[in-house]
């Protein structure tokens, strides 16, 4: 089976991390995938992603399309036929794409919910907001030289070595038994420090999903004008350990 490659600039991607009490982590996960544990926390988060020029492979650059996107993601492993394999769960895709909306899970893994986006862009500071009917999520993040004040990570080579190798995104898809599996790769990888100026997310303020104090904002990350294929990956079973 030929699984299309699209092509992109990710013109903008920030990465707002949260460290998660893993046993509440691994409790939102489907079998047989499990937390990557760094520290003694689970890695969780946002990312806010402005991506341009999608377009299949072959296609000229110009033809492709800019949108707005969101994911709410968790860092998670599991057994492989070769042994530990890394990825992130994505439970939940948002979009300002009525496109995107469509094609997701259609023409292209993962499913996307529509929203509502609000950026705002300073040499200071960023601010992407959005609001569905059941989740709404505004941060702003200004540049920072270095990552400080992080639970999870000591520098920003091992966050962003972390990152750059959970590349795989797994969410679920209508009808269960199975997640959509979108992989990046670029060979342009790179990504900057930021300091979360405000952050509110009721998916991680959510009390029945995460107990007080068991979901605390970490970090934020920040990639800016990167080159990056996305490829279709194998369906990935769920539902046995």
């Amino acid at each position: 089976m030929i699984r299309p490659r699209l092509s992109s600039v990710i013109e903008r991607r920030l990465l707002v991390n949260y460290r998660v009490d893993p046993y509440v982590a691994a409790a939102l996960l489907p079998a047989p995938l499990r937390p990557q544990v760094v520290r003694g926390q689970a890695v969780a988060g946002i990312c806010l992603l402005r991506i341009g020029g999608v377009r299949p492979a072959w296609a000229p650059a110009a033809t492709g399309l800019t949108s707005e996107n969101a994911a709410h993601r968790i860092s998670v492993e599991w057994e492989g036929p070769d042994g530990v394999e890394r990825g992130v769960y994505i439970p939940r895709r948002d979009t300002a794409s009525r496109l995107n909306a469509f094609a997701g899970g259609r023409i292209y893994p993962g499913e996307h919910g529509r929203a509502d986006f609000t950026v705002r862009e300073d040499p200071d500071a960023v601010r992407v907001a959005f609001a569905t009917g059941e989740v709404e999520v505004d941060a702003t993040v200004e540049p920072a030289e270095e990552l400080h004040g992080s639970g999870l990570f000591t520098d920003l080579a091992e966050a962003s070595e972390f990152f750059r190798r959970g590349s795989r995104g797994l969410s679920p898809r209508t009808g269960g038994g199975h997640l959509d599996v979108l992989e990046l790769s670029t060979d342009a990888w790179k990504v900057t420090a930021g300091r979360p100026r405000h952050v509110r997310s009721s998916f991680f303020e959510d009390l029945d999903r995460f107990p007080p104090g068991s979901a605390v904002l970490d970090s934020a990350l920040v990639m800016r004008g990167v080159a990056a294929d996305w490829s279709q990956g194998e369906p990935f079973r769920v539902g046995a350990a």
